[in-house]
């Protein structure tokens, strides 16, 4: 009878303990719903139906989640209140997306994190204090934020923390006496100042920069009066009357002063706009109408724009000019600005970097004009980055053949490529008439637009495309292709980028015009997948969002067969070579790796693309 009482109380403990571990899941469950329902930017794509556990970027331990990592997948907005609800969690990252407002108040819940990664978006507010008064918490990453206030003063309640890094936030204040032994610290790049605390003097210079702090390791503190050093912590805020009214004395004479320049300045250029009145009577300068006029905002003033650079003879090293147009190749034919301006004009298209023109001469020569917007660097320097991209040559690289640039006005000149992009190729005219493109065209394409870009990878680390997209890929008479607009992106401000282009833009990236190799790759990938599957990333044509191309082959690939996710055109009319299409599938998914160190390099996956590819020389026709 005893041992009947045992078995059952047993038996109802473990009926008890799963029925516990299931409620407790299932609380996480909703907690991460309700983040996924709460947040904005790209959808986190969960199998609703399968269990918690399985779903992309969690992370279980005995029945519970207990790590959410979620880095560069693209979050934007504000956390909503739920991740406190997560009780067991240890590990948090949501580093790199754009995330933004204040770190939630429910955040107090975790009290078994560990690690809390949340650099690199654009969290605002104080940092909350009760961080601190998570008891496991080993390292807390909140760098690159828009964080403002002081730096908590109960750090040291954070007994166990050994990492904390506030870098390049604006953050204000002194640094508090953190009495803790942490092994890494970084509070660069804020609005910090006072002294720095005696346990902290031991750290490297580099981590204190980019404030106003002074004392070990940095420069001593300044001597006050009384013999003590100034430590910037426990002054009165309040100016005195004198200075106060110093302060004003200057403000006006700084005006006056001001006012005095402007007067000097409207002067000058009054006496110039005369003397350049008299220059215009004696010989008019022609402007007549462009390929850069056929929009209505183009200026008349293009062919008398800046003065031309000293006039050298020879080849790409030391580019010709011809009436301001810097010229680096002179085997498409002979022209100048006066002519490019009377040429007949065809807007091509509207891209990331500005409009571009198909410009036909009378003669017959024919040049596509890029009018460029948003350029933000000076003229040396656009300059000399121009002469960088005229050295470059490679048989898939659009060639560059000359520019101009005035303040008002900055062109570039390619040589033409008569069949468009591939994006239009892709994407263009669905109708009847319709010429599919076959595997190995596709093929010859990837083949082509990889080693282009490998090129550009090779000539150092620091050189990247840019810009990568179908649009950005041009098309020969023979379907060669060549690849356009690269190494501008650090010269175009990012404010001009549209959203459409986001869809190749790898997770980590941030900052438009620093775009790595390794993003490159990333946006390479999105290529191919868009190459095989026919699915534009962005449905600009359609005024669409577009699809997350990466994620959806990975979902419809995990559920079905790969040959699932072909476009139709292909598999159509394709007999053979299907086992190579999953190939190249394969490849466009490793290029397209959440983690930048998990991708292949250029010169990687151009090799994989020649074993796949039906023919190392020129693509095929297309098909019949």
């Amino acid at each position: 009878m005893k041992n009947k009482t045992n078995l059952g109380l047993s038996v109802f403990l473990f009926f008890f303990c799963l029925a516990t571990v299931t409620s407790d899941l299932e609380a996480d469950r909703r907690a991460l719903i309700a983040l996924r329902d709460g947040v904005h930017g790209r959808p986190l794509l969960w199998n609703l139906t399968a269990p918690p556990c399985t779903w992309g970027g969690v992370q279980c331990n005995s029945g519970r989640v207990t790590a959410l990592r979620l880095p560069g997948v693209g979050l934007s907005g504000p956390l909503p209140v739920a991740i406190g609800n997560l009780t067991q969690l240890e590990t948090l990252s949501f580093r790199f997306n754009a995330l933004t407002g204040p770190i939630p108040p429910d955040f107090a819940n975790l009290t078994l994190l560990r690690y809390l990664y949340l650099q690199g978006n654009a969290f605002s507010g104080e940092i909350p204090s009760f961080l601190f008064t998570l008891p496991n918490v080993i390292r807390i990453n909140l760098a690159q934020n828009k964080f403002s206030g002081r730096i908590p003063d109960n750090v040291n309640s954070a007994t166990r923390l050994a990492t904390l890094y506030l870098q390049d936030n604006q953050l204000t204040g002194p640094i508090p006496e953190i009495k803790i032994p942490l092994q890494q610290f970084n509070v660069s790049s804020n609005q910090l100042n006072g002294s720095i605390p005696d346990p902290l003097s031991g750290m490297p210079k580099a981590v204190f920069e980019g404030n106003s702090l002074c004392g070990k390791p940095l420069d001593a503190c300044p001597v006050t009066g009384n013999g003590t050093e100034s430590t910037g912590k426990g002054k009165s805020d309040k100016l005195s009357a004198g200075a106060i009214a110093g302060i004003v004395i200057a403000c006006f004479f700084g005006l006056l002063l001001l006012l005095l320049l402007l007067f000097c300045c409207c002067r000058k250029k009054k006496k110039d706009q005369n003397v350049q009145s008299r220059n215009i009577e004696a010989g008019p300068i022609p402007t007549s109408s462009a390929a850069v006029a056929k929009e209505s905002e183009a200026p008349h003033t293009v062919a008398n724009g800046a003065p031309p650079p000293p006039s050298e003879n020879g080849g790409s090293k030391n580019p010709a000019v011809s009436k301001d147009l810097t010229f680096f190749v002179k085997s498409f034919g002979n022209f100048d600005l006066d002519g490019l301006l009377k040429a007949s004009a065809e807007v091509l298209g509207k891209g990331t970097f500005g409009s571009s023109y198909k410009a036909s001469f009378e003669h017959g020569l024919v040049v596509a004009v890029k009018r460029l917007r948003d350029v933000v660097v000076p003229e040396k320097e656009f300059r000399e980055k121009l002469q960088v991209l005229g050295s470059i040559s490679h048989v898939n690289l659009v060639t560059l053949i000359a520019y101009y640039f005035s303040r008002d006005e900055k062109l570039v000149v390619f040589e033409y490529m008569s069949r468009g992009s591939l994006s239009a190729l892709l994407h263009g005219n669905k109708g009847s008439g319709r010429s599919p493109l076959n595997w190995e065209t596709r093929a010859g394409i990837a083949l082509g637009a990889a080693r282009a870009i490998s090129y550009l990878h090779s000539r150092d680390a620091t050189t990247s495309h840019g810009n990568i997209k179908s649009s950005n890929v041009l098309l020969s008479e023979t379907y060669e292709a060549k690849v356009s607009d690269y190494c501008l992106a650090p010269m175009i401000s990012p404010t001009s980028t549209p959203n459409r282009i986001d869809g190749y833009r790898a997770p980590e990236v941030t900052d438009a015009r620093k775009i790595s190799q390794k993003a490159d790759v990333y946006s390479f990938g999105v290529l191919l997948l868009e190459l095989l599957t026919g699915k534009s990333p962005t449905h600009q044509q359609l005024h669409e969002e577009g699809v997350d191309l990466p994620r959806w082959v990975a979902s419809v690939t995990e559920q079905q067969s790969p040959s699932d996710v072909f476009d139709p055109e292909l598999t159509r009319y394709q007999t053979e070579g299907n086992e190579n299409m999953i190939r190249l599938l394969k490849i466009g998914i490793s290029c397209t790796a959440q983690y930048p160190d998990s991708r292949p390099t250029m010169p990687e996956v151009t090799r994989l693309i020649e074993e796949v590819s039906p023919s190392a020389g020129s693509p095929g026709p297309l098909s019949d």
